[in-house]
């Protein structure tokens, strides 16, 4: 199964990493469309999916998602501009 690391931009201009198998659900969960989402994003809607990264196991994206979470905001903006 595909996973997917993530970054969506918040209304606050904050930014959110996480993973995912269904990136178009997770945005619609985090948007209040459907049931799920985080409880930052919940606070912060609504989000704009600004980047995207494909794993074939969910270890090697766990793995991508913690480096992301580790960078800067500039280093978060620099990835994302790419």
């Amino acid at each position: 199964m595909t996973h997917f690391v993530y970054i969506v931009e918040c209304s606050n201009k904050s930014l959110y990493t996480g993973i995912t198998t269904d990136v178009s659900r997770r945005l619609h969960q985090h948007n209040g469309e459907i049931q799920g989402g985080s409880v930052y994003t919940r606070s912060h809607r609504p989000v704009i999916l600004r980047y995207v990264e494909e794993y074939e196991t969910k270890s090697e994206a766990l793995k991508r998602e913690l480096e992301i979470k580790k960078l800067t905001r500039e280093q978060k903006l620099r990835l994302i501009s790419l």
